[in-house]
């Protein structure tokens, strides 16, 4: 009964001076904050920024990779990892507990004795300078740092389908313009053929035209293998093998919405998930530094034992025995390990302060980067859209000065030529502006679940 007193009375001062642990120290990003971005829409961005598109088929696709993609499940089962050193360092604030038992027999000659010992250890170190505590906050950060990389990599998942998708829808407009350009060369090269036989063109024209002819066709297989690569990368995106097809249900690329607000910039580094996981790695690196240097302090732990001895099995139970014992241990001479872990671990924490800034830093470039490249990407498409139409006028032009006789073909030729360019010019330049309507979405971002965090683990 005094044994167990004492042992309540032990675990009680215990735990109260486990609580008496250091401040966890905040910190500021150690860059200038502006105080607005460049530009700003009116839009609200939704947490599942992908739904802005309208996209029934891109929701879908998002929806699977983010249920089968390997590589977030890679992610989320290094945040379980992550969680469960968090309950491993935990279980430091509270005593062990182990059970022993022994028995012996010896023998001699004339006689024969037995000796059976059971009984109870428990052991317990005292967190006077907070070093366990130290130890098990950053631990705890580290899992909040890759909570937020498991959120940065579902948002980078959903922009790498949402691109892909989009290239794949680009890429078969690109095909069926490809094929209506073979139609148009091949009805021209008849047309050639056709007056050729009357003697009104040179054979050289004939050539030229069967060269853009099989140009054309060049291109067009060009894009299948590039339409190929994109279904097996969609598909791998997905958690399916790449010899899966896809189902297209859009043939055309949605209409790219007004602007969306991008906020303050101060709002977006509170968001921003690649950010939160920089700021908890440099929390984590902080505790790292307040553990090694109560490393340097003396440590204090209690040992408490209950046992039983006896010669048989009938006597087991008669006699206890328990023990008591304070141990104090202080470091005396270690030639400067001690002093060596707490420089490191220093120079860790200003590491992670400065990825912090960096990361900081990156975030504001990506918005502003988005946002000048899709305005003078618009701009390109008018300047684009303007040289079709011109392109278009001057063939017509130049095709009936052609059949007139007023000019060589060579003109018409490279007119055709031009305007079919230009064709899959705007195409492509359509498609880049949607890229770069993903890439502000994807900047401007914030962690959002998943239904895997919402399944018990």
């Amino acid at each position: 009964m005094r044994a167990g007193i004492v042992f309540i009375l032990f675990l009680s001062s215990a735990l109260f001076i486990v609580t008496c642990t250091s401040e966890v120290t905040t910190h500021a990003p150690p860059v200038e904050t502006p105080d607005s971005f460049s530009d700003s829409g009116t839009q609200h961005l939704p947490s599942h920024w992908w739904t802005a598109f309208n996209d029934n088929t891109l929701d879908s696709l998002v929806t699977q990779a983010l249920q089968s993609n390997f590589t977030l499940k890679t992610t989320w089962n290094r945040l379980l990892a992550a969680r469960a050193v968090v309950d491993r360092e935990s279980s430091a604030l509270f005593p062990n507990l182990e059970v022993f038992g022994e028995g012996s027999i010896s023998q001699t000659e004339t006689a024969t004795s037995e000796q059976i010992n059971l009984g109870m250890m428990s052991e317990y170190e005292i967190d006077i300078w907070g070093r366990i505590g130290s130890r098990i906050q950053a631990e705890r950060f580290r899992a909040e740092a890759s909570l937020a990389d498991y959120h940065a990599a579902a948002i980078s998942l959903s922009a790498e389908v949402a691109r892909t998708w989009y290239q794949l829808v680009e890429t078969r407009n690109q095909l069926e313009l490809l094929r209506q350009q073979i139609e148009t060369n091949k009805k021209v090269l008849n047309l050639l053929n056709n007056r050729f036989g009357s003697g009104q063109i040179r054979s050289v024209d004939i050539l030229r035209q069967r060269q853009l002819l099989e140009a054309t066709r060049e291109q067009k297989i060009a894009v299948e293998s590039r339409k190929q690569v994109l279904e097996h990368q969609l598909a791998v995106l997905l958690g399916n093998t790449p010899q899966k097809g896809v189902e297209y249900s859009s043939d055309t690329l949605p209409a790219v919405q007004p602007l969306p607000q991008t906020g303050l910039p101060v709002d977006l580094v509170r968001r921003r998930p690649d950010i939160r996981n920089a700021y908890n790695q440099l929390r984590a690196a902080d505790r790292d530094l307040a553990a090694a240097i109560s490393s340097q302090y003396p440590r204090l732990t209690f040992t408490a034992s209950v046992s039983t001895a006896a010669e048989n099995a009938d006597n087991l139970f008669n006699e206890w025995v328990t023990s008591f014992a304070g141990n104090l241990l202080a470091p005396l001479f270690n030639a400067g390990e001690l002093r060596a872990e707490v420089d490191r671990t220093q120079a860790i924490q200003k590491q992670r302060l400065y990825q912090y800034g960096q990361a900081t830093l990156t975030a504001f470039q990506e918005v502003e980067n988005a946002l000048i490249q899709e305005k003078k990407q618009q701009e390109r498409i008018h300047s684009l859209e303007e040289q079709v139409q011109l392109a278009r006028r001057s063939y017509e032009q130049l095709r009936i000065e052609y059949l007139n006789g007023v000019s060589d073909y060579i003109d018409v030729l490279t007119a055709l030529t031009e305007e079919q360019q230009l064709r899959r010019d705007l195409l492509s330049a359509k498609l880049l502006r949607l890229e770069y309507r993903i890439a502000l979405y994807r900047a401007l971002a914030g962690g959002f679940k998943t239904d895997r965090e919402s399944i018990k683990q």
